[in-house]
C-alpha cells in the first residue's frame, strides 16, 4: 500500500512537472528588469506557453512595451489580406535610437561598393532580421517573440547594454498574422484543462485548409522572392530599407524531431552563394549548440533541409549579402505532445525559440566586424563578378500584353533591381525588341547575383534532391520574350516610377462595334464586367482584317466583340462604359463602323460566338490541395475580380449545381466525392456544364468516368528484368531523385484552339510538380497543348522521368453530353507568380462551351447517341 502511494505521488508530480505553468524565469535569464516595462503576463494575463497567443493579443502587448521603453521603435509597415497590421520593432540603445536614421544610411552606404570604403566597421553596429511563425501553425516562434521583445526592453546590466550598443534589432514579432490567428483559434478551443498529448486528439489535427498559410492559403516561405502578397511585400521593403547582416526564420517540424538550424546538406546550397556565406554560418551554429546545451536541449544541423531556391526566408538572404538561418523546432502543434522523445510541451517549444534567438544576437555580436566585412566584399566582388560576366544586360519585352510586362518590371524593382528602357528597338539572340515594349536590365549594378538567379537557366546540378524547387527562372513564368546581351549595352531612361499601362478607345463613339483582342492580361477582369453587366459579348474564332480610325488592323483568334445594337445600354452609355473598361484594364479597345472586313470573317460571321456570364464554384477541403485551391481562388478574386463560390467536396452531392456554369477541382484526391455526388456531377456535366480537372484531380475524373484521360507510366523492359542491387542508405536518395519538386518544361499550344486563345507564341513555358503524366487524346483535336520532344528548360528531371514527359499531353478536352471536362496536367497558376498560364485557365471558364463536340474525346462509357445533331461550337449543327 505504501509503495503504490508512493508510485501515485511519483506519477502525480510527474504530471505537474509536465503539464505546470511556467514562470517567466523558465524562459529568460536571471537579472534585473526595468519594472516599468509590462511583462507579456501583465498585458496577456496569462503567462506565455499557456495559452497560444492571437495576432491582435501580440498587437496589443507590442504597443504597450514601445510606449514604455526608449528603446523599442514600433512602426506599422503594412497590411495583411484580412487588414492585421504586419508590425516591426526596432530595438536598440537609447543613444543608437537618436541617430537611428544616420546608422541606417551607413550602413545602407555599406552595400553600395563605391561608398563602403568610407564606413568604419569598427564603429558600426550589425543589423539582425528576427523573424517568427511564418508558417501560422508553427507558433512558438510567435510566442517566443513577447519574451523577446520583453527582455530586449526591460533586461539591465552591462550584457544586454553592450549587446544593444552593437546590434540594431528588426524583431518581426508574426510573419503570417492571418494563419497565426486561425491556428491559436483552433488550438485554444480544443484545449482542455487538462492538457491531453494524445496524438489523435482533435487539438493537434487542425481540419482543412489548417493555420499554415495565410488568407489565400499561400506559403509565405515561398514568396520572398515572388511577392505576390502584402506580407512578402511589406517585409521585402523593410529588408532593403536596412538590408540586415543576419536573418532568423523560425519554424517548426514534425513532433518526433527535435531542433534543427543551419548549416543545411553542404551539397544543396545555391551555387551563387559564396562559400564564405556558410563559414559564417557555421560559426554562428557554435553560438546555436551552446545555448542549446545549457539548457540540455537535442539538436542538429546539416541535414534534412538546404540553401537552393532563393525565395525562403534562409536563402533570400544569402543572394543579399545577409546570413539566412533557418530554425525548426519539434512541434507540440497544440499544448501538449506525446513524442519519441516524450511528452513535448509548448512551453519547451517556445524556450528553444527563445534560447536560439539569444545565440542569434550573440553570434551578431562577437562576430561584428566579420559579418560586416562579407557584407561589403559580397557587393565589391559581386561587382568585380559583373564586369567580368561575358553577358552584360538581360533585355525583356512582348508586344501583345503590357500589363504582364508591367508586372514583371514591378517585381524586379521591388527588389531593388535597376531597370531601364530601351535607348533605340535592338536585335538579340534572334529576337526583336522595340523600344516601346521592352526593357533592358544591365548586370554591373549591385544586385548582380540577384538579377542571376532570376533569369538563368540551370539543368545540371551536384545534387539530385532539392528541398523545394530546383528552377524559377522569371521571364519564363511571365511568357516573357528575353535574350542576353553580349555586348555594349546602351541604355535609356532608367525607370524610377513605374506606370501601369494606359488603356482607351481608339476612335470616337462607334455606332457599329467596338473590339479588342485577347492579348492583355486582364482581358478576362474586362469581359467578366462586360457580361456582368448584361451586354451581348462575342469571341472571333476566326483571325480577320477590319478598318479602325487607325487604319487597318488584323485581328487574331479571340478578338472579343461588342455589338452596339440590341443592348441593355444606349450608345452613349455603352461608349462611356467600354471607355470605363479600357482604362481600368489596360486595354486598347477599337471603334468599328462597319461590320465589312477587309480580309477573314465578317463581324456578323457564325464563327462569332456569343459568350455567357460564367459563374464558377471551386470545390475546396479534405482531399483538395489548399495552395492549388488557393492560387485559384487568389487569381479569380484579387486579379480577375471574378467571384467564385468555395464549396466543400462532400457537399457537391446536396449542392443546387444548376447555379454554376463551371466547377473548378484544383489538384487533389478527392476521395470524399462518390456514389450520389459522381452521379449529381456528371449529369451537371451532361446537361451542358463545365468542369476543369488539373493534375490530380483529373486521375478522380478519369477513374470516375467523367474524363477520358490515358497516364503514362515507365515503360516495362523487355525480357527478364536485372534489378540492381543498392545500399540501404541510398534508399531515400534514390527515391528523394525520381521526384519532380520543381522543374520548367517547353510545351506546344495550338493557337486556333479556343483554350489557347490570346497566345501569340507556339511555345509555352509551363511548372511541374509531380510525375502525373498525360498520354495525348485519341482524337487529333482534343490536345491543344502537348509538351516538346525535349522539353527541359530548366530544373532537375531524372532520365526516367525525362522519357515519360516527352511528347506528354499538357491539356486534353472530353465531351460528356452537352458538356466538356478540361483537364491540364499542369497548375497553370503555380504561386501566383506563372503569369504567362493563367489564360490557360480564363480560357476554360469563357471559351469551354466554344469547343466543338468533334474535337474532344469521347467519355468512357458515353453513348453513342450523345454525338448526333452536336454543336460544333461555332454555331454549326453536324
Amino acid at each position: 500500500m505504501k509503495n503504490s502511494l508512493l508510485l501515485f505521488c511519483m506519477l502525480f508530480c510527474i504530471g505537474q512537472l509536465v503539464f505546470a505553468q511556467e514562470t517567466l524565469d523558465y524562459y529568460l535569464p536571471d537579472g534585473k528588469y526595468d519594472k516599468e516595462i509590462p511583462t507579456p503576463e501583465d498585458i496577456l494575463g496569462y503567462q506565455i506557453g499557456k495559452w497560444h497567443v492571437s495576432h491582435d493579443q501580440i498587437v496589443m502587448y507590442m504597443r504597450e512595451v514601445a510606449k514604455a521603453s526608449d528603446r523599442v521603435l514600433l512602426e506599422e509597415k503594412g497590411r495583411t489580406h484580412e487588414d492585421r497590421p504586419l508590425l516591426l520593432l526596432t530595438i536598440t540603445s537609447p543613444q543608437n535610437q537618436k541617430n537611428l536614421e544616420q546608422i541606417q544610411n551607413d550602413h545602407i552606404a555599406l552595400t553600395r561598393a563605391k561608398d563602403s570604403q568610407s564606413i568604419d566597421l569598427e564603429e558600426a553596429p550589425v543589423v539582425v532580421y528576427q523573424g517568427y511563425s511564418i508558417h501560422g501553425n508553427e507558433s512558438s516562434g510567435s510566442n517566443a517573440s513577447l519574451l523577446m521583445a520583453y527582455y530586449l526592453a526591460a533586461a539591465q546590466g552591462k550584457e544586454i547594454e553592450e549587446l544593444l550598443e552593437n546590434v540594431i534589432i528588426l524583431l518581426d514579432p508574426c510573419m503570417n498574422p492571418d494563419g497565426l490567428h486561425r491556428f491559436a483559434t483552433w488550438a485554444n478551443m480544443h484545449k482542455s484543462k487538462n492538457l491531453i498529448s494524445d496524438t489523435e486528439s482533435r487539438e493537434l489535427n487542425e481540419h482543412w485548409p489548417r493555420g499554415r498559410t495565410n488568407h489565400y492559403w499561400f506559403d509565405l516561405n515561398r514568396d520572398w522572392l515572388l511577392l505576390q502578397h502584402p506580407e512578402s511585400q511589406a517585409r521585402i521593403r523593410t529588408f532593403h530599407e536596412w538590408k540586415p547582416n543576419i536573418l532568423t526564420d523560425h519554424h517548426e517540424m514534425g513532433a518526433n524531431s527535435t531542433y534543427f538550424f543551419q548549416p543545411g546538406v553542404p551539397s544543396r546550397t545555391n551555387p551563387l552563394t559564396p562559400p564564405k556565406n556558410q563559414e559564417l554560418t557555421e560559426k554562428i551554429s557554435t553560438f546555436h549548440a551552446a545555448e542549446l546545451d545549457a539548457i540540455g536541449s537535442l539538436y542538429y544541423s546539416k541535414e534534412s533541409f538546404d540553401d537552393f531556391y532563393y525565395g525562403k526566408g534562409s536563402t533570400y538572404p544569402d543572394v543579399n549579402s545577409c546570413i539566412g538561418i533557418l530554425f525548426e523546432q519539434a512541434s507540440s502543434r497544440g499544448h501538449a505532445q506525446d513524442s519519441d522523445n516524450g511528452v513535448l510541451t509548448f512551453p519547451f517549444t517556445i524556450r528553444n525559440q527563445v534560447k536560439t534567438s539569444f545565440s542569434t544576437l550573440k553570434a551578431a555580436k562577437a562576430l561584428r566586424t566579420d559579418l560586416l566585412t562579407y557584407q561589403k566584399d559580397f557587393y565589391k566582388n559581386a561587382q568585380q563578378e559583373s564586369i567580368l560576366d561575358g553577358t552584360k544586360a538581360y533585355v525583356v519585352g512582348t508586344e501583345a500584353d503590357k500589363s504582364r510586362l508591367y508586372h514583371f518590371v514591378e517585381l524586379l524593382t521591388q527588389h531593388e533591381i535597376d531597370v531601364y528602357e530601351l535607348s533605340s528597338s535592338i536585335r538579340a539572340d534572334g529576337m526583336k525588341f522595340d523600344k516601346e515594349n521592352a526593357f533592358i536590365i544591365p548586370l554591373e549594378q549591385q544586385q548582380y547575383r540577384l538579377i542571376k538567379a532570376m533569369f538563368e537557366t540551370r539543368t545540371s546540378f551536384t545534387d539530385s534532391l532539392f528541398y523545394d524547387v530546383s528552377t524559377w527562372t522569371l521571364p519564363l513564368a511571365f511568357n516573357l520574350n528575353y535574350a542576353n546581351v553580349k555586348g555594349k549595352v546602351d541604355l535609356g531612361q532608367k525607370v524610377e516610377e513605374l506606370r501601369k499601362p494606359l488603356g482607351k478607345v481608339v476612335g470616337n463613339e462607334s455606332n457599329y462595334a467596338y473590339l479588342f483582342e485577347w492579348d492583355e492580361y486582364y482581358t478576362p477582369r474586362a469581359l467578366y464586367q462586360l457580361l456582368n453587366k448584361d451586354l451581348r459579348v462575342k469571341v472571333a474564332n476566326r483571325p480577320f482584317t477590319a478598318e479602325t480610325s487607325e487604319g487597318e488592323r488584323t485581328f487574331d483568334y479571340g478578338t472579343i466583340q461588342i455589338p452596339i445594337q440590341n443592348q441593355s445600354l444606349t450608345k452613349r452609355e455603352l461608349f462611356n462604359f467600354i471607355q470605363q473598361v479600357a482604362r481600368e484594364n489596360g486595354l486598347q479597345i477599337f471603334a468599328t463602323k462597319t461590320g465589312l472586313t477587309s480580309t477573314g470573317i465578317d463581324l456578323g460571321s457564325p464563327n462569332f460566338s456569343a459568350l455567357k456570364l460564367p459563374k464558377l464554384l471551386l470545390v475546396v477541403g479534405d482531399g483538395v490541395t489548399s495552395y492549388d485551391a488557393g492560387e485559384i481562388w487568389h487569381l479569380l478574386d484579387q486579379r480577375y475580380d471574378i467571384p467564385i463560390t468555395l464549396v466543400e467536396g462532400k457537399a457537391l452531392g446536396y449542392a443546387d449545381l444548376t447555379k454554376y456554369t463551371t466547377i473548378i477541382m484544383a489538384n487533389g484526391s478527392y476521395g470524399s466525392i462518390k456514389g450520389e455526388s459522381v452521379s449529381t456531377l456528371k449529369n451537371w456535366i451532361q446537361d451542358g456544364g463545365n468542369l476543369i480537372t488539373i493534375k490530380g484531380a483529373t486521375r478522380w475524373a478519369a477513374s470516375n468516368n467523367l474524363a477520358s484521360v490515358k497516364f503514362r507510366s515507365a515503360v516495362s523492359s523487355k525480357g527478364k528484368t536485372i534489378i540492381k542491387k543498392r545500399p540501404y542508405n541510398k534508399l531515400w536518395d534514390d527515391r528523394g531523385a525520381q521526384v519532380i519538386g520543381g522543374a520548367i518544361f517547353n510545351t506546344t499550344l495550338d493557337l486556333t484552339h479556343p483554350l489557347s486563345y490570346g497566345y501569340n507564341k507556339k511555345n509555352l513555358a509551363v511548372f511541374r510538380k509531380g510525375t502525373l503524366f498525360f498520354e495525348p487524346g485519341r482524337n487529333p483535336y482534343s490536345t491543344p497543348m502537348l509538351y516538346t520532344n525535349d522539353p527541359l528548360l530548366s530544373g532537375y528531371i531524372s532520365d526516367k522521368n525525362s522519357s515519360l514527359v516527352r511528347n506528354s499531353a499538357g491539356v486534353v478536352v472530353t465531351g460528356l453530353g452537352s458538356g466538356r471536362v478540361i483537364s491540364m496536367a499542369d497548375n497553370p497558376n503555380f504561386r501566383a507568380y506563372w503569369y504567362g498560364g493563367n489564360k490557360l485557365l480564363a480560357n476554360a471558364i469563357f471559351f469551354s462551351k466554344i469547343i466543338s463536340r468533334s474535337a474532344t474525346e469521347s467519355a468512357p462509357h458515353a453513348k453513342k447517341e450523345e454525338k448526333k445533331d452536336e454543336d460544333d461550337g461555332h454555331g454549326h449543327k453536324h
